[in-house]
């Protein structure tokens, strides 16, 4: 009361402890006890109030989304208040099907994304496949992400791993992106990836084709690690009844939660759609080799098929 009292300009700390009949030292000792546990207990109302709406954040995350709500805290207190009221974040583990095929006799291409490191969007993409499973079957995901912004440009659901799913996928993001000549397209060695439709496409928007090594998932970690938040984040604890009701969580969840809401923290702790605004409105120097890759690459004309389609486009996708 005391303290309330001389915060709205009343009467002097020393003036309230007279009339109170309190020393100015014990009312100091119990400020500084009481002090902490108000702060507190503010800042576990706001912990608990993110932690129920993003389940999935630790406790960097939780600390950066209570600064961006005005809170200046740090992550320490946060782990500290986290671990008291045991709030941790849900992680689980669940096996992982087979969704690539590499054992294929079409052409695997050199990894043009190793050790490069983007300056750009649209420089380089990443794409991968997996599965989530409904009540009575398994349907599968095709994605791909802009390289540099973390950011969801294409997808597409199916229920078979043909290449017309990542052929989907592929086509949506090229339609919402348009990328320039030059784009470098990574993915592994599935054949989804491998066969003369999907390169055909890739070739008459003169992009190039990267592909990982032999069992290194390492060398598509970005399309890795976002499989793996997609899990944790929206597949796990939950259950679909059918494709289409799976379609329609999928897309919130890629479109709004992961492109505009969540916090990425090789962004800086930003979402990729905030990253991507903050790209454009800096100044951008005129174009040159070291903007546009680690490296100069040659780009295939939209005439002419990329090198070794000619010996296989009378194939089939399968």
């Amino acid at each position: 009361m005391i303290a309330e009292r001389a915060e709205q300009g009343g009467l002097s700390v020393e003036r309230m402890c007279e009339l109170s009949g309190v020393s100015r030292a014990g009312f100091y000792r119990h400020w500084e006890e009481s002090a902490p546990r108000q702060s507190d207990t503010a800042l576990r109302d706001a912990i608990q109030q993110v932690v129920v709406e993003k389940q999935f954040y630790g406790y960097r995350r939780v600390q950066q989304e209570l600064r961006q709500r005005g809170h200046r805290v740090n992550a320490k207190r946060v782990l500290r208040l986290m671990r008291e009221d045991n709030l941790f974040c849900l992680r689980t583990r669940r096996f992982v099907p087979v969704t690539t095929d590499s054992q294929h006799g079409w052409r695997v291409w050199p990894n043009l994304a190793r050790g490069l490191v983007t300056q750009t969007l649209n420089q380089l993409w990443v794409a991968d496949i997996t599965y989530v499973r409904l009540q009575e079957e398994f349907v599968y995901l095709a994605v791909v992400l802009d390289a540099h912004s973390r950011r969801v440009v294409g997808w597409a659901l199916a229920r078979h791993l043909g290449a017309s799913v990542a052929l989907e996928a592929l086509r949506m993001a090229l339609a919402e992106r348009q990328p320039a000549a030059g784009l470098i397209h990574h993915s592994d060695r599935g054949i989804q990836y491998a066969c003369s439709d999907y390169l055909t496409l890739l070739a008459e928007h003169r992009a190039q084709p990267s592909m990982s090594r032999v069992g290194n998932p390492y060398d598509n970690a970005k399309a890795e690690s976002f499989m793996k938040t997609l899990k944790q984040e929206q597949v796990h604890g939950r259950s679909w009844r059918d494709l289409e009701a799976l379609r329609s969580d999928l897309a919130t969840f890629l479109d709004i939660t992961y492109n505009h809401q969540r916090l990425h923290s090789s962004l800086g702790y930003q979402t990729p759609a905030a990253f991507e605004r903050q790209w454009r409105s800096a100044p951008s120097p005129a174009a040159s080799p070291s903007l546009t890759g680690a490296r100069e690459l040659t780009t295939p004309s939209p005439q002419t098929p990329l090198p070794g389609l000619q010996c296989i486009g009378h194939q089939n996708c399968p």
